[in-house]
């Protein structure tokens, strides 16, 4: 059981993946380069060009820094992918690695939860995926473009986990049982880590255009849905491939 557990999480993760990478790759990645234009402006003047990392948002990831990475004269430039073929190699490997790692996390949770995912159920075991790591803790750190002003990395990693971890507890909740008081707990769990309040942003300027901001957000969270929907689905329908597989007994076709 474990074994096609493990075999189904890691190919649901290869398809959603590949899926994810290729819609970041045209839509995602061209609104981070355009955005990486305005990195550095209005602040200093440059001795070199600047270097920026990828700055790629595997799908439901936390939030990280977006820095750029001044170089000079005396300092070597930090090491990051070229735009193009490498930087796409880079961004699709890390998205499949981060896919394998979150089917594998829904993957323990059904498990140990009773819960199995299905073809049936895999939709919205998809939709509790997304709602948890990507869309609740979007409401309070929306995903940023490079060049934007941005909390300290190590407050808004704790509020994301604590966020993502309440929200999953809410949706599992509500799978084992619809019990009145079942609810009220949920909208608790979902409620708190907003009444407490994501770190804040510090005002100040950025260079960045307003109205690519939100394109940004909106398509992350867009792309994100799809991965979360593509790899519950597919998910669900390997293990009843791989269920039916195993319960048929030896030397008799399938």
């Amino acid at each position: 059981m474990i074994r096609n557990l493990f075999a189904a999480a890691l190919l649901a993760a290869l398809c959603a993946g590949l899926v994810t990478a290729a819609l970041q790759h045209f839509r995602v990645t061209p609104l981070i380069l355009h955005a990486e234009t305005f990195e550095g402006e209005g602040g200093h003047s440059h001795g070199a060009e600047p270097v920026a990392a990828d700055h790629e948002h595997a799908a439901g990831t936390p939030q990280h820094e977006h820095d750029a990475i001044a170089t000079t004269a005396a300092e070597p430039e930090e090491w990051a992918p070229a735009d193009g073929f490498e930087r796409t190699a880079y961004t699709t490997l890390a998205t499949v690695l981060a896919a394998a790692g979150f089917a594998l996390v829904i993957g323990a949770v059904s498990m140990f939860a009773g819960v199995p995912i299905t073809f049936a159920n895999g939709f919205l075991w998809g939709i509790a995926g997304f709602v948890t790591f990507s869309l609740a803790p979007a409401y309070g750190l929306a995903p940023e473009l490079p060049g934007m002003p941005a909390a300290d990395l190590g407050a808004r990693q704790v509020w994301w986990v604590g966020t993502a971890l309440a929200t999953g507890a809410a949706c599992l909740l509500l799978a084992k049982t619809r019990a009145g008081w079942a609810f009220a707990v949920a909208i608790a769990l979902v409620a708190i880590p907003h009444i407490i309040g994501a770190p804040a942003a510090p005002d100040e300027p950025s260079a960045v255009p307003a109205h690519l901001a939100t394109e940004f957000a909106a398509i992350t969270l867009g792309t994100s849905l799809v991965f979360w929907l593509v790899l519950g689905t597919v998910f669900g329908k390997l293990n009843d491939v791989f269920a039916a597989r195993s319960s048929v007994p030896n030397g008799v076709p399938a």
